[in-house]
C-alpha cells in the first residue's frame, strides 16, 4: 500500500497522457494468450513476445482477443496500443490503476475500465483488480494486472463453439467478458452473505473483540465493492448507446439484460450495507446486554450480602451490656437468622424472575 501510494505521488505535476504504472508489480514479467475464432473454427496461440501478438493483429481477419496479463510494463501497453492508433489518455488509464469504472468512445474504439473480485484462497478476504477492454474493430484487447481471471466460461464457450459467441463478433465478446465479471459479483456477495450470518450468530452467543474485527473488515470489504460497483450501472447504460460502426445493434438486447443485472448487483450490495451496519449495532446492544447481565449479578449478591452486612456488623460493636452476647446460643441463633435471611432474599428474587 506504501508503494503504491509513492507512485501515485510521483505522478503530480507530469503531463497529461505521461505513461506510468501506478499499483503494485504483482508479475515478473507480462504474458499474452490470443484467441482466434470465427464460425467454423477457433486457434489457441500463446505468443512468446509482444512482436508475435502485433504480428497477429495485422494479419488476422477472424474475431481477436488478446488478453495481457501484468501491466507494469509501460513500453509492452504503448507498442500494443499504438499499433490500433490509441490515445496516449487511454494507455495513462491502463497504467493507473485504481481507476473509476468508466467508458470512454473514441472514434475508431471504445474503453471500458471496471473492476473485478474474487474470493482469495481460503476465502477470508476479497481480492480486487483493475480490468481495461479496448474494442477495436475486429479486436479485443484485455489488460489484467496479474493472472487469474473469471473468463473461463467464456473461453470454454468459444473453444467449445457453444451459444452465440462465436457466431458474433468482438462487440459481443467483450460483452460476455463485462458479463462474466458481473455474474461474479453474485458469488462475491453471496460469500459475504454467508460471513454476515456467520458473524451474527458470533454476535449473538459470544460479541468478543476478534469479532469485531471481523465486522469492521466485512464492512470495508462491502464499501469497497459498493465504491465499484456504483459507477458501472452508468458505464452499462453508456455501453447500450455507443455508437452502430462500433456496435452491433444485436448486441444492444444483451447489454440490456446486463444492465439488469448490475441493478440486481447494486440492490444486493445496499442489502448488505445495511446488514453489516445492523450486525454493528448488534454488536454494541450485545456487549451492553453482557454487561448489563454482570451487574445485574453483582448487584444481586450486593444486595443479598447487605442485610447480613448489618447483623456482622451489629454483632460485632464493642458494647459491654448486649444481651445476645451472653445467650448461650447466640452465636448459632444469629447464624440461623443470617441463613434465614439469605435463603429468604433468593427465594424472594426467584419470584420476581432477577434470577
Amino acid at each position: 500500500m506504501v508503494r503504491k501510494k509513492q507512485k501515485r505521488k510521483s505522478k503530480l505535476g507530469l503531463a497529461p497522457g505521461t505513461l506510468l504504472f501506478t499499483g503494485q508489480q504483482k508479475m515478473e514479467k507480462a504474458e499474452f494468450s490470443v484467441l482466434i475464432y470465427n464460425e467454423s473454427q477457433v486457434q489457441e496461440i500463446t505468443p512468446k513476445d509482444l512482436e508475435e501478438v502485433i504480428h497477429l493483429i495485422d494479419t488476422s481477419k477472424d474475431t481477436l482477443w488478446v488478453n495481457i496479463d501484468g501491466i507494469h510494463d509501460e513500453a509492452i501497453i504503448e507498442n500494443i496500443c499504438s499499433k490500433i492508433l490509441v490515445h496516449k489518455l487511454t494507455m495513462e488509464d491502463i497504467l493507473s490503476v485504481g481507476q473509476r469504472p468508466k467508458i470512454d468512445e473514441y472514434e475508431n474504439y471504445i474503453h471500458i475500465v471496471l473492476k473485478m473480485f474474487m474470493i482469495e484462497a481460503g476465502g477470508e478476504s476479497v481480492d480486487d483488480e483493475q480490468l481495461s477492454f479496448i474494442l477495436h474493430k475486429n479486436i479485443l484487447i484485455s489488460f489484467q494486472e496479474k493472472t487469474g481471471d473469471v473468463f473461463e466460461g467464456v473461453r470454454k464457450r468459444i473453444i467449445e463453439g457453444k451459444g452465440f459467441i462465436r457466431k458474433r463478433g468482438s462487440d459481443y465478446l467483450l460483452y460476455a467478458l463485462v458479463d462474466s465479471v458481473v455474474d461474479h459479483y453474485f458469488l462475491i456477495l453471496e460469500a459475504l452473505g454467508e460471513k454476515i450470518e456467520t458473524l451474527e450468530t458470533e454476535l449473538l452467543t459470544n460479541p468478543t473483540e476478534s469479532v469485531l474485527a471481523k465486522l469492521h473488515h466485512l464492512r470495508r470489504e462491502t464499501l469497497e465493492l459498493r465504491r465499484s460497483v456504483y459507477p458501472l450501472r452508468e458505464v452499462i447504460s453508456k455501453f447500450e448507446k455507443i455508437d452502430e460502426s462500433i456496435l452491433n445493434p444485436d448486441v444492444r438486447v444483451f447489454i440490456r439484460d446486463l444492465y439488469d443485472h448490475t441493478i440486481q448487483v447494486i440492490e444486493t450490495i445496499e442489502v448488505l450495507r445495511e446488514s453489516a451496519s445492523g450486525l454493528l449495532d448488534l454488536y454494541m446492544n450485545s456487549v451492553s446486554n453482557k454487561m448489563n447481565e454482570i451487574m445485574k449479578v453483582l448487584t444481586i449478591m450486593a444486595s443479598i450480602f447487605i442485610p447480613l452486612t448489618f447483623i456482622a456488623g451489629v454483632y460485632g460493636m464493642n458494647f459491654q451490656y448486649m444481651p445476645e452476647l451472653e445467650y448461650r446460643y447466640g452465636y448459632f441463633v444469629v447464624w440461623g437468622l443470617m441463613v434465614l435471611v439469605f435463603v429468604g432474599m433468593l427465594i424472594y428474587f426467584k419470584r420476581k424472575k432477577w434470577l
